[in-house]
Parts: structure tokens; C-alpha cells; sequence
């Protein structure tokens, strides 16, 4: 019977050593594999049996640009769309593995591999691309998602946060790592608190922590505790965030922000659940679930060097692409109405609404700072206006209140059209920084980062210096 045969997995790589270990590999591990030498062979192939999952070489010609690889990949999509695709690159072609998966790969691995890694990620990559067995195939449907799991707290309907929020469903009831990938302002620690509330572990604490805002010095302190007499100020023992979440879920945000040496240190943590307080003689254990959060693209860290590759492969057995707001512009208007009225009930004003034109307005807008900068946008034009309907006129009017009477000042900084991510963020902190005149603080709380992970900005960026140099508190 087919519901019976083992899962089949296409192996597409011109070296047949590649191909012999690695269809040894799978064999062991449980599965059919099926080779092809190039493009061709492996689309003729697709066509003529059932394949579950394709391991696929970026290169196929002496060039090694990688664009034949991501044509492949294109044609796979397009054929079957739902197909899924691992990416294998050598070591200094992080970076085009990363726009394979920007194209729709659902992840990648490097050669050479390390077999228990690659094989936990080919099952990972398995079970997230098979619909869940108590949701329906048209589970495709907010009503029929909400029905099986808690999403409280996230709005939307479009199909590119529906397809999250099935891999959410799917993957929450594991233990195991996921990294949230999305731009600032995106909604990443709501998917964090989606992911254990539909856990095992929702009975117990997720214990979220801001990697940028934890300082070199008090890293072991703040992870893992530490004993009465450990040093100079440690007058009782501590407990750190580790141990905190044991049972429950570690959240990682702005993993990316964390240095080297401080990412071996974390990386013996995940390894084997073990961890030692400061100052203590004993390990301890902790069963924990780590989810982490990132807005730069971890990947091409780990290609710079900037990221250890171990950690990295720790972190991202289950990788969720969160969609920025202006890829998903249907959702603005039902973000904005639920966002009016929370803001509304959260100052004690009566019920307030969006007239349909202002609507309009709103979802053409690009939002670079996402639904961070929205919320902003509707409470500073709510409490600015005082008017229980908001129209277009006020949101113009409050725009230009903020940006001391410019007209369209505002609007100005919000052209990013041609920009890449670098240069929007790069843009947005400059324009911060000249709105606050330069107060750290301000700067900070307005783009929603701490102080520690905004001069990492200002020093990539080339904008300011770290704490030593810095503009004003």
C-alpha cells in the first residue's frame, strides 16, 4: 500500500561520492533514496515516481555561480510547490544557499555534514512539511487553524502567516529548536509564546531573554546562576534564566547579537542540558526547549564568522520565516482595527474605529518598523486627535506633529523601495537618532531594542561608538 512505503528521498548531485554516502546514509537511516546527476534527470525523475524530500547541490557546471542550482529549484517549486528542499553548499557559499532559501528551499545543510545533524533535520523537515493528522488539508483557513490550536494574540489571514502558523501546530508539540527569522517589529516573540502555549510545556514558564541586552561579564551570572561568594557582589546564591525555564521554554531574542565566546558557552548548554552556577563545584541538569529570534540573517553570520556553525545548526532544526507587514498587506487593516481598540481600552477611552479611506491609506504604506511602528502610528494619532473615528487627514496630521510640522517628513523616511534590509535598518536609526536628538535611550525604547544591541547597530552601521562614546542619556 503507499501509505505504507518508506519515505523516498531524492539525492541531485554530479559527484557520486556525494551521492554513494549519501544514499547510505539514508538507507540506514530508514529511507528510500534515489539519485540524479543533473537538473534534468532529477525533474524527469520528480515526474515519474513519489519523492518526499530532495537534498539538492547548488552547482552542476565548473562556474559555481549557483545559478543552476536555483533555476532547479525554481522548476521544483513550480512543479511542486509543496515539495520540500534541502540546499547543500559547500562552506563559502553560505551566502547563495541563503537565497535559496529566501526562494523557497526549506533549509540547507554544508559539506561536509555531520550525519546525526543532517538526519534530525531531514526528519524535522518531514514532519513540518506533512499536514498535521487533526487538521484538515484545508486547514489552509484561520477559522480551521483556530479550531485546533491557541493563536491568541497574532491577527491575520493571509496565507503567508497562515502557512506559520500550520508549522507552529506542528512542531510546538516537540522539543524541538526552532529559529524565528523576521525583521523588527514582525511579531517574533508572539510566534515564541504561540509555540509553547501550544506545547507540552505550556504549564510551565517561557523564560524570555534579550541576548543583545546581556553584557560579556554577566553572561554565566545571568544564564546559569551562581553560589553565595562567587564573586565580590554575589552575597546569595542565584538562580539563572536556565534554570528558571527547566521544563518549560528558553526564548532567545536577538540571538544574532551575541559574541563568541559567549556562543561556546551557550552551545554546552544545548548540547547536553547540563549547566554549572558560578562558583559551584556541581552540573546541574535542565530539561529545556529553546526557541530563538533574530532579525539578521544568522546564516550569513556563520559565513562571516561572526556565528559559530555548531550553535547555529543547535538553533535552526526548525527555521520559521516570519513575513514582513508589506508582504502581507491584507492583514493591515485587521491588525490596525485590533490594535485601536486595545489601545483605546488600555488608556480608558471610549470605543474608537478607522474610517474606510484611512484603512486604505494604512495598508498602502510600507511599514519598515511592521507592526511595531503601526501600533505607534494609530496610538500617537488616537491620542493626538482625540476622535473616536480616525480618518486619513489625522494620521496625515499627526505625522506631521511628530516630525515638527513637515509635512510628509515622516512619509519621506518611509521610501525604501530598492533598499536592502541593511540599508532600511541602517535608515531607520539614523532618522531615530536625529528625531530624539541623539538620547540613547529614546532611540532605543522608539525602535523597540535595548541600549547594549543599539550601539551593535550604531558601531555596524557606522552611525556612533559602544557605551564609552556615547551620543547622550
Amino acid at each position: 500500500m503507499e501509505s505504507s512505503r518508506k519515505q523516498r528521498i531524492l539525492i541531485v548531485d554530479d559527484d557520486s561520492a556525494v551521492q554513494v554516502s549519501l544514499a547510505l546514509l539514508l538507507k540506514q537511516s530508514g529511507f528510500d533514496a534515489v539519485c540524479s546527476d543533473d537538473p534534468r534527470q532529477a525533474l524527469a525523475t520528480l515526474a515519474q515516481q513519489p519523492v518526499d524530500l530532495v537534498l539538492q547541490d547548488m552547482n552542476f557546471s565548473l562556474q559555481t555561480s549557483g545559478e543552476e542550482g536555483l533555476q532547479l529549484l525554481a522548476d521544483i517549486k513550480q512543479t511542486r510547490p509543496a515539495l520540500p528542499v534541502l540546499l547543500m553548499t559547500a562552506w563559502g557559499s553560505i551566502a547563495l544557499a541563503v537565497r535559496g532559501v529566501q526562494a523557497g528551499a526549506a533549509n540547507f545543510f554544508t559539506k561536509p555534514w555531520d550525519n546525526t545533524q543532517l538526519v534530525a533535520l531531514i526528519r524535522a523537515t518531514l514532519e513540518t512539511a506533512e499536514p498535521a493528522p487533526s487538521v484538515p488539508q484545508a486547514a489552509a483557513s484561520r477559522q480551521a487553524l483556530d479550531q485546533q490550536f491557541d493563536f491568541s494574540g497574532i491577527v491575520g489571514e493571509h496565507p503567508r502567516l497562515l502557512k506559520v502558523l500550520a508549522t507552529i501546530g506542528q512542531v510546538a508539540t516537540t522539543r524541538a529548536p526552532v529559529l524565528i527569522l523576521g525583521e523588527s517589529g514582525s511579531g517574533k516573540e508572539l510566534i515564541a509564546d504561540a509555540i509553547h502555549r501550544n506545547s507540552p510545556r505550556a504549564a510551565r514558564p517561557i523564560v524570555k531573554i534579550n541576548m543583545g541586552a546581556i553584557t560579556p561579564s554577566l553572561f554565566e551570572s545571568e544564564m546559569f546562576g551562581h553560589v553565595r561568594g562567587a564573586f565580590t557582589d554575589a552575597k546569595t546564591d542565584r538562580k539563572g534564566h536556565v534554570a528558571s525555564a527547566h521544563e518549560g521554554t528558553l526564548f532567545l531574542d536577538e540571538i544574532g547579537e551575541l559574541n563568541r565566546s559567549d556562543q561556546v558557552k551557550l552551545l554546552r548548554v544545548l548540547q547536553d542540558q547540563t549547566y554549572q552556577p558560578v562558583g559551584a563545584s556541581r552540573t546541574e541538569r535542565a530539561d529545556i526547549r529553546v526557541v530563538s529570534a533574530t532579525n539578521r540573517e544568522l546564516a550569513e553570520l556563520v559565513g562571516n564568522g561572526e556565528f559559530r556553525e555548531d550553535l547555529f545548526y543547535r538553533l535552526n532544526l526548525i527555521t520559521i520565516r516570519l513575513p514582513p507587514l508589506r508582504e502581507r498587506r491584507s492583514d493591515i487593516a485587521l491588525l490596525a482595527r485590533h490594535i485601536i481598540g486595545e489601545v483605546s481600552a488600555s488608556y480608558g477611552l471610549g470605543p474608537a474605529s478607522i474610517a474606510p479611506q484611512a484603512l486604505e491609506w494604512l495598508a498602502a504604506q510600507p511599514w519598515p518598523g511592521n507592526i511595531r511602528q503601526l501600533k505607534q502610528t494609530l496610538e500617537r494619532t488616537l491620542l493626538l486627535v482625540g476622535r473616536s473615528e480616525l480618518r486619513q487627514a489625522d494620521f496625515i496630521a499627526a505625522d506631521q506633529t511628530e516630525n515638527g510640522g513637515t509635512p510628509g517628513a515622516s512619509r519621506a523616511t518611509l521610501r525604501v523601495d530598492g533598499m536592502t534590509l541593511e540599508q532600511v535598518e541602517r535608515h531607520m536609526i539614523a532618522h531615530a537618532l536625529e528625531q530624539h536628538q541623539g538620547n540613547i535611550s529614546r532611540v532605543a525604547k522608539a525602535l523597540g531594542l535595548s541600549r547594549t544591541a543599539l550601539y551593535r547597530r550604531l558601531e555596524r552601521h557606522g552611525l556612533g561608538t559602544a557605551p564609552d562614546g556615547e551620543f547622550s542619556s
